[in-house]
């Protein structure tokens, strides 16, 4: 165990609400490891508090802080720098300490290809369906098309929201790559042994409590997934994770993704690297503490 002293770094989660969080399991886990003197708290920022609460912790020397919702868009007006991929993808969850503040990194999506790749998974060149284009769907977007994706086929219920975001990150990125669809023309996607796809769902949807609920409930969809990521966790193994697996494909949880998005931020705080033996019994605790099997 570190022990606390005046030699100590702080870092730690702003957010509303934050009293669930696995975070310090991960960092202060990862601290003890790698002999780090660090130290990882939550911090619970209510409504109209954030530029105070990132000014306050500039002032108070923390070293780091991640971001949760509803905060990830707002604090960027409160930052000193801002890495071009978080600017693009118009979100933050991280935040460095530099000269004057900090600097926003968006890490939630550089973890998720980092999982995904630990997983055998490299989207260049693949054919990708992102289920939702809320504010995941939309950095997943920005992901998969920055990351060689063939085509990223981006769907949503509203498809004039699908719309505005599939141009804001063709235009971003100088692509014409990504391609807006009402969620219920998932059909004309399907066809051809050829076809098949990289499937992220990037929606609430099968959520603990309401784990038997899916976006897409129709079998025949998933004939043609052969990866599916599911960025929910609770349950450990969601009904669109239970579909896919049921038609041959390989699913997965977003537990690798809560990791590895960790993982990066503690890196940038700590200018070190963090080895894959001790991020595989950072992923058997955090395993452990969602009850998975």
């Amino acid at each position: 165990m570190i022990e606390i002293n005046g030699k100590t770094r702080t870092c730690g989660l702003i957010g509303n609400p934050v009293e669930h969080t696995m975070s310090p399991l991960v960092h202060n886990t990862l601290a003890e490891l790698m002999g780090i003197n660090m130290t990882y708290v939550p911090f619970h920022v209510k409504d109209r508090q954030l530029d105070a609460a990132v000014k306050g912790a500039y002032g108070l020397n923390i070293l780091g802080m991640n971001v949760t919702v509803p905060y990830k868009k707002e604090v960027i007006g409160s930052l000193a720098a801002i890495d071009s991929l978080a600017e693009k993808i118009g979100a933050v969850n991280t935040l460095v300490r530099v000269e004057g503040g900090y600097k926003g990194y968006n890490t939630d999506m550089t973890g998720l290809l980092r999982a995904m790749k630990s997983d055998g998974v490299d989207i260049a060149g693949e054919d990708v369906i992102i289920l939702g284009a809320g504010g995941v769907g939309r950095a997943v977007a920005f992901l998969c098309a920055a990351n060689g994706a063939n085509k990223v086929h981006l769907l949503n219920r509203s498809v004039e929201k699908a719309v505005s975001v599939a141009a804001e990150v063709n235009q971003a990125l100088g692509t014409s790559h990504v391609e807006a669809m009402a969620l219920a023309d998932y059909q004309t996607l399907l066809g051809g042994a050829e076809n098949r796809y990289v499937v992220l769902q990037c929606t609430s949807v099968g959520l603990s409590p309401n784990v038997d609920d899916v976006v897409i409930a129709d079998g025949d969809f998933y004939h043609y997934v052969k990866f599916g990521y599911d960025l929910i966790y609770s349950p450990w193994e969601t009904k669109f994770m239970e579909y896919v697996t049921a038609n041959g494909g390989v699913a997965f949880n977003g537990l690798k993704m809560l990791l590895y998005q960790a993982i990066d931020a503690f890196e940038l705080w700590n200018g070190c690297k963090v080895s894959d033996a001790h991020a595989q019994q950072i992923y058997q605790k955090l395993k452990e503490s969602v009850g998975a099997k």
